[in-house]
């Protein structure tokens, strides 16, 4: 497993950063040439400044069971179809069964804002230290759901062993002791 930021104006980086430290899971930012980040812990990816480039490269350097942090619901949905783990800064996660509600309400606000005479439209409120504690619980959760089902991973945890049989993982814990992980690729 690996989680992949779209870092562009991303405010919840250094909590993606706290918390992968935590699991000891790699993280990549993506972020274009007007919005170059540094990192002690992440690896950096910069690319273009066009229209979607981060989008696509983060695209197409996911893979299945990794996780997806982005705001963009098209992000999203290309991350699902690939087997990825997609979640929201607000700590949402975007799953196959919400994806094309969120897809469809973002198409008729855009149909609506073209539409209206208005020529401003209020953003977003401002965001909290609440939403912050909302999106470190919600993405730690979801962390650690999928955590165990990274088979590259699993192999290099020091003083573990796992063994592995159709859809269960063992982990040796101690003389004769297991712990089981069952698991279901959908």
């Amino acid at each position: 497993m690996q989680i992949f930021v779209d870092a562009d104006a991303c405010p919840v980086v250094f909590i993606v950063e706290a918390v992968a430290r935590k699991y000891g899971v790699a993280v990549t930012l993506l972020c274009d040439t007007n919005h170059i980040l540094y990192s002690d812990y992440s690896e950096v990816v910069v690319v273009g400044a066009g229209a979607d480039a981060v989008d696509y490269k983060l695209i197409s350097i996911c893979h299945k069971g990794d996780i997806v942090v982005s705001q963009d619901y098209g992000v999203a949905a290309m991350a699902l179809g690939k087997g990825a783990y997609a979640i929201h800064q607000s700590g949402k996660w975007y799953t196959n069964e919400n994806i094309d509600l969120m897809l469809m309400e973002r198409h008729i606000s855009k149909k609506a804002r073209r539409a209206s005479s208005k020529n401003h439209m209020k953003g977003p409120r401002k965001r909290s230290d609440k939403d912050d504690l909302n999106f470190e619980a919600s993405f730690e959760r979801l962390v650690e759901k999928y955590q165990h089902l990274d088979t590259s991973r699993m192999s290099g945890r020091a003083g573990f062993k796992y063994v592995s049989t159709e859809n269960i993982f063992y982990e040796v814990v101690g003389n004769r002791q297991f712990r089981m992980y069952e698991y279901v690729i959908e």
